[in-house]
């Protein structure tokens, strides 16, 4: 195996050898982490591809695949002549749309991954009663989840599941399924009800989501229900600045 030698974006001087095979993931993710940590903020000029060219000691072509790749995902914007400019990434979603966590990074562009925090089965209690409905009569299994897009926390998962509405759940470790993608396919929603607000990331969601605490998130609760019995109460958080959500009108006939 071949080895070039490449110099990292924070240490010019640093010399650091890693296979050519592994160059390209290299440079997209640096340069990934930089905008999506705010080192690199909006509007930011990133080095230009000559610039990029000799720090890494690689192919135009490596380069201007790197800034294709993160043109695409929507990181940067590349202006003639100009440059290319960090742009804010901000995931769009319907408000009335229950979509995957995972379709969601996919739509950035950028590698997706979820780790199990806790995971707990219990009796309901009256305030998992309160979140989920006073139907929930079955085991709660109650679920914290840490999901990632690309190298950054990309949201947090708080959720509860009804086992009397799946009683396949109390079996399932969710180690290659996310609980979201499990529930679509074990059980048909038939009603659902969101709720959306904004908070302050306390010490726990700040850790977590690896954001100052006190920061502005965006959450969104959601409750669904098949015939009128509870499924699952599900709450996630997300870092304010990079998620939004958008719905789509008509006006109204007559």
């Amino acid at each position: 195996m071949t080895k070039k030698t490449v110099k990292t974006l924070d240490q010019a001087s640093e010399l650091i050898p890693i296979p050519s095979s592994s160059l390209h993931q290299r440079i997209l993710a640096e340069i990934e982490d930089k905008i999506l940590s705010g080192e690199w903020p909006p509007e930011y000029r990133i080095p230009f591809e000559h610039e990029l060219k000799e720090h890494y000691q690689c192919s135009r072509m490596t380069v201007n695949k790197v800034l294709t790749q993160l043109a695409g995902a929507g990181l940067i914007q590349r202006r003639r002549k100009a440059g290319s400019f960090v742009t804010r990434p901000r995931l769009q979603s319907a408000v009335l749309e229950i979509s995957e966590i995972k379709a969601e990074v996919a739509a950035l562009g950028l590698s997706y991954r979820y780790d199990v925090i806790e995971r707990h089965q219990r009796r309901p209690t009256a305030s998992d009663r309160e979140l989920l409905g006073p139907n929930a009569d079955g085991p709660v299994l109650d679920l914290v989840c840490h999901h990632f897009g690309g190298t950054r926390p990309f949201c947090l998962e708080e959720r509860l599941i009804n086992s009397a509405a799946v009683p396949e759940v109390l079996h399932e470790k969710f180690k290659t399924v996310p609980p979201g993608s499990w529930l679509v396919s074990q059980v048909p929603w038939s009603t659902a009800e969101h709720r959306i607000r904004a908070t302050q990331a306390d010490e726990r969601t700040a850790a977590i989501l690896n954001i100052p605490v006190h920061s502005a998130c965006l959450v969104i609760e959601r409750r669904t229900f098949i015939s009128g019995n509870p499924i699952t109460f599900v709450r996630l958080t997300y870092p304010g600045n990079k998620h939004e959500l958008v719905a789509h009108f008509e006006p109204a006939s007559g």
